[in-house]
């Protein structure tokens, strides 16, 4: 078990830093203050530091939860191992779903429900308890309180955070860096105060290694140190603006960064190593002992422990390892920063009854509020929120998802909230605080509008839905473990730990497979040209890659009917509605590639919808033909007949020599070949013609089956309209790019 606990201790801290990364890291990536590079190199730092100052939050697992006199020492294995095996599995699924979720939460209700469960089942199997005794395994006053934290941080978090921002926005506004330089320096020195009383407070105060004097001098005079530190930093502020040119938005997010990760470092890394830590501990109480591990009570784990320092350097390493190449972890930090983005993503949650109708509530709530200021009030504010005009050269993908002001809000909100709970010994999750201020900046800043709130709010309601799942889940889950354990024992432990390894490695192997899909070479990219010429270079590249996954579709299509083979037209159809979802992608950005055209390249709209609505046409033809060939084969119906497999394998051999040819000439950008190709269309037609004409004779003399002659006339009708769509994407490309270079022929004529 203490082998397995090590093991279990080291994965978790890996999953767990893939999921609470996004706590100090969104504001950070989300402005693009500085590189990644360095916001690594600051966290990793952090990390490093606040690890070491994270001992005296290792108790919580000893005795926050539970009552440990009340356990043998044999139940109190079984608690730690059932906690610790959840924890690594509901972590890695919320990682592996993008979700960030509480590692606090998690590891408070495992730890509830694993010892619940091994609680009844002393209860039960003792004549003179019953079920109100339970009181006296479980410290119930640290459950409910830490309940009733989260509701509150969530409903706090959100609203102080929208305060601020919106106060900061008609302040600052978004020309941020043409205002007054002493504005800036006060609102640095307000800012890097509040982070310093948060490294104060969160790091230094529960440091093991800080001298008693130290801690004292700052428990004694931390206010006065918050006025000198607001009046010295606001002083430096203004020096460094005034004489050295510095963007001291930039150095508010570089040191905000850096205390939220010593805070995560050093609150939550108990979440991870706490309990096998304590298991070590009661393992090493109880061997001394040599008493059965039946009769020997925990009470020892009730006694103050100081970690070794070793052990928190280790697990800090592991963290800083984590941070630098964990891929989840920036999956978990892009639902973050999506969500807050400025700017219109494409977004990754549907919306639902709740969003539809909170959005609807906040409208009506905003319009009745507009009705009550004066006319110049609001004037001002719309002049405040006015965003600036970006230029047409920047790629949206370049853009920040928000500004400087808004991340360095997020980090000093974030920053004050998770000090003054923790200075009131209030339970607090910091995952909680984070998102949710970052989600009331981004709503007080502006960037739900009515095209993007109801997805944002339905993905807010997701995170949140998933926080409180988090919570239902893992002390079911550990309860379900603590019962296996105590009755499987040896077995059940080995059968437990196989699973989890199994599901972990699977998890890992799929999380790689997309995360390689997504960078796939073939993925189909936004039009950022804002001229004619380069618009039909860009999409040259679209159609290349539209064509060849069009000829993979399609011969997967009929080789799985010819082969009866489900799983090649189950994946086939998951193919086609990948193209499909990347189609409509490229429709969904026409607005912003409109807006980005030159004034004398406006004639490249016309091209680019109509390109698309091409790409569209042949994507719903693979689509259409991919389902009726999977529904085929899944009902079991009869396979197709050797002539009209025959006959397909023709059609199919026909169209992927056209589609070669018609990559092969936009790779190649061999614009005369598409001619070539065009006047081509009339033989392929013809034989797509004479084998429907085929099928209509076999039908009238032999043909039995009702099912296979609609699934034969259905795909040969859709391929009709499939090299239609293509022909018509060949043409207007092949006119467009005629048209496109005739002027310049014309002039070098002229000139000669």
């Amino acid at each position: 078990m203490l082998v397995a606990l090590a093991f279990l201790a080291l994965a978790d801290l890996v999953v767990g830093v893939s999921n609470d990364a996004v706590n100090f890291l969104n504001s950070a990536i989300g402005s693009k203050a500085v590189s990644y590079k360095t916001i690594i190199i600051v966290a990793s730092i952090g990390v490093a530091f606040g690890a070491m100052s994270s001992g005296g939050m290792m108790e919580v697992a000893r005795k926050g939860i539970f009552n440990p006199s009340q356990f043998m020492f044999d139940e109190i294995m079984i608690v730690f191992m059932a906690v610790m095996i959840t924890d690594i599995l509901l972590l890695d699924f919320f990682n592996t779903l993008g979700l960030p979720t509480s590692t606090t939460v998690s590891i408070v209700f495992e730890l509830l429900g694993a010892s619940v469960c091994i609680a009844l089942i002393k209860i039960s199997k003792d004549s003179a308890q019953t079920l109100l005794d339970i009181s006296n395994y479980i410290n119930n006053e640290k459950a409910i309180e830490i309940i009733l934290g989260i509701l509150l941080s969530v409903v706090i978090a959100f609203t102080v955070g929208a305060f601020i921002q919106f106060v900061s926005r008609l302040l600052l506004s978004f020309n941020f860096n043409d205002k007054p330089k002493l504005f800036g320096a006060i609102f640095s020195g307000i800012a890097v105060s509040s982070i310093i009383y948060f490294i104060l407070i969160k790091g230094i105060k529960n440091a093991s290694f800080m001298s008693g004097s130290i801690k004292d001098l700052i428990s004694t005079n931390t206010y006065t140190l918050l006025g000198v530190g607001f009046l010295v930093f606001s002083f430096l502020s203004l020096l460094a603006i005034s004489f050295f040119k510095v963007n001291i938005y930039k150095i508010i997010i570089v040191v905000g960064t850096f205390a939220l990760a010593v805070a995560f470092a050093g609150n939550d890394l108990v979440n991870f190593i706490g309990v096998p830590i304590a298991a070590y501990n009661a393992y090493a109480d109880w061997s001394a002992s040599g008493i059965d591990p039946s009769n020997y009570g925990m009470s020892s784990l009730a006694d103050t422990v100081q970690t070794q320092p070793y052990l928190l350097l280790a697990a800090g390493l592991v963290m800083v390892l984590t941070l630098w190449f964990s891929s989840k972890a920036k999956a978990v930090v892009k639902t973050s920063v999506d969500l807050s983005r400025q700017d219109e993503v494409k977004e990754r949650f549907e919306p639902n009854y709740l969003s539809r109708g909170i959005v609807r509530l906040s409208i009506a709530s905003s319009k009745t509020f507009s009705y009550l200021l004066p006319n110049s009030v609001k004037n001002y504010i719309d002049n405040q929120f006015q965003k600036p005009t970006i230029s047409k050269a920047i790629k949206t993908e370049d853009l920040p998802a928000f500004d400087l002001v808004r991340a360095a809000v997020n980090l000093m909100v974030a920053s004050i909230l998770i000090s003054l709970a923790t200075s009131m010994k209030l339970p607090l999750s910091t995952t909680y605080v984070t998102f949710m201020v970052a989600m009331g900046t981004s709503l007080a800043d502006r960037a739900w509008g009515s095209e993007s709130a109801v997805y944002r709010v339905a993905g807010v309601l997701n995170v949140i839905g998933g926080w409180f799942f988090t919570a239902i889940s893992a002390f079911a889950a550990a309860a379900l473990m603590a019962f296996i354990l105590f009755h499987g024992r040896g077995i059940a432990l080995t059968i437990l730990l196989s699973v989890a390894i199994l599901l972990l490695v699977v998890n890992y192997l799929n999380h790689r497979k997309q995360a390689k899909e997504q960078k796939a070479e073939d993925s189909l990219q936004k039009a950022e040209s804002s001229s004619i010429q380069g618009v039909i270079h860009e999409s040259a590249e679209n159609i290349a890659n539209v064509v060849n996954r069009g000829k993979k579709i399609y011969s997967n299509a009929i080789n799985g009917l010819a082969k009866q083979d489900f799983d090649l037209l189950k994946k086939n159809k998951k193919q086609v509605a990948k193209l499909s979802a990347e189609v409509d992608e490229l429709r969904d950005n026409i607005y912003y590639f409109i807006k980005n055209l030159d004034e004398s390249s406006i004639g490249a709209s016309n091209f680019y919808i109509h390109v698309l609505g091409y790409l569209q046409d042949m994507a719903q033809s693979l689509e259409y033909i991919s389902k009726v060939s999977h529904k085929h084969v899944n009902n079991n119906h009869k396979k197709l007949k050797f002539n009209q497999i025959k006959e397909l394998k023709e059609v199919d051999s026909r169209f992927e020599t056209f589609f070669i040819n018609t990559k092969n000439a936009f790779d190649s950008r061999s614009f005369e070949e598409i001619g070539i190709i065009l006047g081509r269309k009339q033989e392929i037609l013809g034989l797509v013609a004479s084998k429907i004409q085929k099928q209509v004779e076999r039908t009238r003399n032999d043909e039995l089956s009702p099912k296979n002659t609609t699934l034969y006339f259905a795909i040969l009708l859709e391929t009709k309209d499939l090299l239609n769509a293509t022909m018509n994407l060949l043409e207007e490309y092949y006119n467009a790019h005629d048209a496109s270079v005739k002027p310049a022929k014309i002039s070098t004529t002229e000139e000669e």
